[in-house]
């Protein structure tokens, strides 16, 4: 019941009627004043206690459509960037992810919105409560010198300025330092990028490319990713590249390596069988996810990872000696554009469904190309596996150490000795099928492998991802 004050009692019951025909949305956004009793603010954290302050509540994400223009000689970043979305909660206001940047105008469809910013992030309050359900748009202009982050468990992310451009990457962090976004896996969207850099650069990002136009010593290079990407999937990177475009599949193929790198070096070699892996992967996981194929190296010691980043996974430098190929690294991020871009966490302590099962790719590839099988990498790591560590809940510290990676992996070829090859990869593609453009859990995975087998299977799942003594052998 809501509390209007004293008046006469028509008044009073015209008031509160008034208040919850706007509360459910019956006369559409036009709330104002106190009719806005209704409306409560959407949440400033997704709750997800391993990326404390990350994404919002109160809305769901459709599409991000971006338009950014980037002076590598200044280092300024200007943005514009329409976001569509869908009250989930009556609304009185929301906040977004950004950090490190100035912020102009914000409206929220044709009205400018109040703002403010707070501990990275940007709270935006409209003109009118938005009611549940209810689709709108955001548009925020903003602009500045982007912001780095170091993550401890990982390594540099975010925006960083090199010496021929800039480089978006990092997880569990990167998209807020160059777009408001609601930075959480959970909330996955589609994505429009059109970026303006000098003439002679190239700017990559995920996706299908889209035409370029140049003008006044300035090229645009455009992107589109149509199926749902998690934010911290999307990329941007700015330089002197050496790009190659084909096809793959009947789908576009974008490879791209920095100019100074050999054409015929390693890294080069390892890009070339992009095409191959991701084939091979597929006869095991299902069809390839994405409407395009390729991949990036990067020549910044910075980066001292690779990414899965969705369609165009980015290499740091150290996976690729001069003149020695490393495929294994490209078949664990293209696994990835099963496990983990397409079939995404709901939260980050599941992230062994990314790792374990990226990793386990590794070990299929090697099989496949001529390297040890899958059940001597399994004898081989089950042997110097400290089972202390869960893959599970590993703790925000261990996001990404060894339990999550190779414990994982051993969990799935216990599932696999377990079920045999029919069901086990049975399982697999059930997964990536049902499961596909969405968000999943450790539990989720457990019931769809004991519907697909018919059996029970939770005790095993516990036994090799949670248990502190090393399991019996299947």
């Amino acid at each position: 019941m809501v509390q209007i004050g004293r008046r006469p009692a028509g008044r009073q019951l015209a008031a509160t009627a008034a208040a919850l025909t706007c509360a459910i949305g019956l006369f559409g956004a036009g709330c104002t004043g106190n009719d806005r009793e209704g409306f409560r603010p959407g949440a400033a954290d997704a709750g997800d206690p391993y990326v404390p302050g990350h994404g919002n509540g109160g809305y769901d994400v459709t599409h991000y459509d971006l338009t950014v223009r980037y002076e590598p000689a200044s280092d300024r970043l200007t943005g514009r960037a329409v976001i569509t979305a869908t009250a989930t909660q009556a609304l009185s206001r929301f906040n977004l992810d950004l950090v490190g940047l100035d912020v102009g105008r914000v409206r929220v469809g044709d009205a400018v919105a109040e703002h403010r910013r707070a501990d990275g992030e940007l709270v935006v309050t409209p003109r009118d409560g938005l009611p549940r359900g209810r689709p709108f748009t955001v548009t925020v202009d903003y602009a500045g010198v982007p912001t780095a982050v170091v993550d401890g468990s990982l390594g540099s992310g975010g925006f960083l300025h090199t010496a021929d451009g800039a480089v978006a990457l990092g997880q569990p962090d990167s998209a807020a330092t160059w777009f408001p976004v609601n930075d959480h896996p959970s909330d996955k969207a589609s994505y429009d990028l059109a970026v303006t850099v000098p003439d002679g650069l190239a700017a990559l990002s995920n996706g299908v490319p889209g035409p370029q136009s140049s003008a006044d010593g300035w090229t645009t290079w455009r992107w589109s990713e149509r199926a749902p990407m998690a934010s911290y999937l999307s990329t941007l990177v700015i330089g002197d590249y050496r790009v190659q475009t084909g096809t793959h599949a009947g789908r576009p193929m974008i490879t791209a390596m920095p100019a100074s790198l050999p054409p015929a070096g390693g890294a080069a070699r390892s890009l070339a069988r992009t095409g191959a892996i991701a084939d091979f992967l597929a006869s095991r996981f299902g069809p390839y996810p994405f409407d395009s194929y390729g991949g990036i190296v990067i020549a910044d010691e910075r980066i001292g990872y690779a990414l899965e980043t969705q369609s165009r996974p980015v290499y740091g430098p150290a996976f690729f000696a001069e003149d020695q190929p490393n495929a294994g690294v490209v078949a664990h991020e293209l696994a990835h554009q099963w496990f983990g871009d397409s079939v995404s966490l709901s939260r980050w302590s599941d992230i062994w469904l990314n790792e374990g099962f990226a990793s386990y790719a590794e070990w299929l590839w090697a099989e496949h190309d001529g390297g040890r099988t899958a059940q001597r990498n399994f004898e081989l790591q089950y042997a110097a596996t400290d089972w202390s560590q869960p893959s599970v809940e590993p703790g925000r510290k261990r996001m990404f150490g060894t339990a999550v990676y190779k414990r994982g992996a051993l969990a799935v070829h216990a599932l696999r000795r377990t079920l045999g090859d029919e069901l086990f990869f049975r399982v697999l593609r059930t997964w990536t099928s049902e499961r596909a453009a969405g968000n999943a859990t450790t539990p989720d995975l457990i019931a769809l492998a004991e519907r697909v087998a018919n059996r029970q299977l939770r005790p095993l799942f516990d036994a090799w991802l949670v248990g502190g003594v090393p399991p019996t052998l299947p």
